[in-house]
């Protein structure tokens, strides 16, 4: 469990090649439930962090069609390996750009996003104020994010969650992104009952402040 733990926050070789098939399986509906959630404009600069298998870069792609660009950001080189080899068409006609990064420092300019998404990857952050006041801050004022996260009681019945995850409540993360200047417009969930994952469709603050430490151009 540890093992798998570990591959579950930072995908690493031939196991976490399987990994990201896995998750883009596992997780499909609710990453498209998100694109959807987005509601993209026309020619839009939108943005996945932590992409994982790659499943999000494909929806984002498809939902601008031949407009606008898909950033897409991984602390993985194996995922940004297996993406750069999927999507090198993608790549060459500027349409995605890949970068290897952490969510804490994103490599993006303030304000330069207009809609992202990501998904299962707050367990694996230990600031979680400083990683979103940075999604906070490469959003455009009024830019959309939407952060996707299992319900916590629902993971922490799972025996993976033990190693390593950081479970916190759905209040703990509104009262985060508010702080971050991420106004949450609902919480759309995805799936059955009480135990169904949990969509926050958050709103960058247009009076939210720009810059800090990872304030540079791409």
């Amino acid at each position: 469990m540890a093992k798998l733990a570990a591959q579950l926050g930072h995908p690493r070789g031939v196991p976490g090649r399987v990994i990201g098939r896995m998750l883009n399986r596992s997780n499909k509906t609710a990453i498209a439930a998100a694109v959807d959630a987005l509601e993209i404009p026309s020619g839009a600069v939108v943005a996945d962090f932590g992409f994982g298998g790659g499943i999000g870069i494909e929806l984002l792609l498809d939902r601008l069609g031949d407009s606008g660009q898909v950033h897409g950001i991984d602390r993985s080189t194996t995922m940004l390996a297996a993406a750069a080899q999927r999507f090198s068409h993608e790549i060459t006609t500027g349409r995605l750009a890949l970068h290897q990064a952490p969510i804490e420092r994103l490599p993006l300019a303030t304000g330069s996003v207009d809609a992202a998404i990501t998904l299962n990857t707050l367990y694996f952050i230990a600031d979680l104020a400083g990683a979103l006041n940075e999604l906070a801050r490469v959003l455009k004022p009024g830019g959309r994010l939407v952060i996707g996260l299992g319900d916590p009681d629902a993971m922490a019945r799972q025996t993976v969650t033990a190693h390593g995850f950081g479970l916190r409540s759905i209040a703990q993360v509104t009262d985060a992104l508010r702080d971050a200047g991420l106004d949450v417009d609902r919480d759309r969930r995805v799936g059955n009952g009480e135990d169904a994952f949990h969509l926050l469709v958050t709103r960058r603050s247009p009076d939210k402040a720009g810059g800090g430490p990872g304030d540079r151009a791409p």
